[in-house]
């Protein structure tokens, strides 16, 4: 599959499969022309959780009429897109597998080169994406993203804090989650509390009503053993752990019980709330004042939590730090970040990955593409 010539305005394809939706996205160059989304959510909410075999099966129903749909939404067809790009990693393998596989089949099919992208970058790059309707781009200027910028990715499988120095071919990880993700931590809690699934909304709405006071949950990975200083890091100084609080959570819950007492359950919904967003928020900010990072993007499905953007805009303001975050259909999963960083790629005319690439369940965000 040969090399696209170099183009300021290509068409590109997005695809993405790396959980439990099916995402079809197409742009041109940085504007969004379609932003097609199937999602599972509603065929694992009586597990708790993603069930990887089910969310793939609901991929490989849901692909072709989320592609046809966006094909239309954008009013192109296959044989206009100058290349397709397919989220490759990270994400649950199976699920990877039904977008890589349908991907390849159209490079094939269409002769179109194809670019394998890192999910977690492709977060960093809807930045870039103009909505449409005169809408600019949530950074200002343009195509090009702002220097000293970092990105906080806060999802059910993922929590990092990134610096990028060029989305093509530059990402560092500073810090990340050493167990559950802030969004898996989210489920399990609202489990305990039998809020159901997704936990985040729920614990959100519940939360406004409880005291963030009533009770003092961990934050982990605070003490100085592992922090250190700045002039001489700790081994987590930027990394936070949730395991901990999952369970101090479940030893809460289980007193009151013993105790024959009603459990507070919105008092523990805002306490559990803060400690994860307290821990998440200082750790970032901390991160970015050490890096000499001065624009945060934030991005991933828990953005959408209320708390979790008040306190981020709070301590980045203080910080003098300017925070970006997109809007709310381009911060969970979704093709059309995916095509973003394709187009990105195309236009810095990086080759693309050809057809012989795997998915990768664990593909470190230094990786920007395959």
């Amino acid at each position: 599959m040969n090399h696209i010539a170099h183009s300021s305005q290509p068409l590109v394809l997005g695809i993405e499969s790396s959980c439990d939706e099916t995402g079809v996205g197409i742009v041109r160059g940085t504007r969004l022309l379609a932003n097609t989304v199937s999602s599972s959510m509603d065929e694992h909410v009586r597990f708790g959780g993603v069930i990887p075999e089910i969310a793939s099966r609901a991929h490989l129903d849901a692909f072709v009429p989320t592609l046809r749909e966006a094909l239309a939404a954008a009013d192109v067809t296959l044989a206009d897109v100058d290349a397709i790009a397919v989220t490759s990693g990270p994400g649950l393998a199976g699920a990877l597998m039904v977008g890589v596989c349908a991907a390849k089949a159209l490079a094939v099919a269409t002769g179109k080169p194809l670019y394998a992208i890192n999910h977690l970058v492709a977060h960093v790059g809807v930045g870039l994406l103009e909505p449409g309707d005169g809408v600019p781009s949530v950074f200002a200027g343009g195509n090009a993203l702002p220097e000293n910028l970092g990105a906080l990715l806060v999802s059910g499988g993922h929590t990092e804090i990134l610096r990028i120095r060029s989305i093509t071919d530059d990402v560092e990880l500073l810090g990340s989650t050493i167990d559950d993700a802030a969004g898996e931590a989210y489920d399990k809690v609202a489990r305990l509390l039998g809020l159901g699934y997704p936990g985040g909304p729920a614990i959100d709405r519940l939360a406004r009503t409880g005291s963030a006071k009533a009770i003092r949950f961990p934050r982990g990975l605070t003490q100085p053993k592992y922090m250190g200083t700045a002039e001489e890091p700790g081994p987590h100084r930027y990394d936070w752990s949730f395991s901990g609080l999952k369970t101090a959570v479940a030893r809460c819950v289980e007193q009151f019980e013993a105790r024959g007492e009603e459990v507070p359950v919105a008092d523990i919904a805002a306490a559990f709330q803060e400690a994860v967003v307290d821990v998440i928020t200082s750790k970032a900010v901390l991160a970015c004042r050490e890096n000499g990072i001065t624009e945060l993007l934030l991005g991933g499905g828990v953005a959408a939590n209320s708390r979790l953007r008040q306190l981020t805009e709070q301590r980045c303001m203080a910080a003098g730090i300017r925070l970006t975050v997109p809007p709310l259909a381009l911060c969970t999963d979704n093709g059309a970040m995916v095509a973003a960083l394709g187009a990105q790629l195309v236009m810095a005319g990086t080759a693309p990955s050809g057809i012989g690439f795997a998915p990768d369940s664990s593909m470190p965000v230094t990786s920007v593409s395959a």
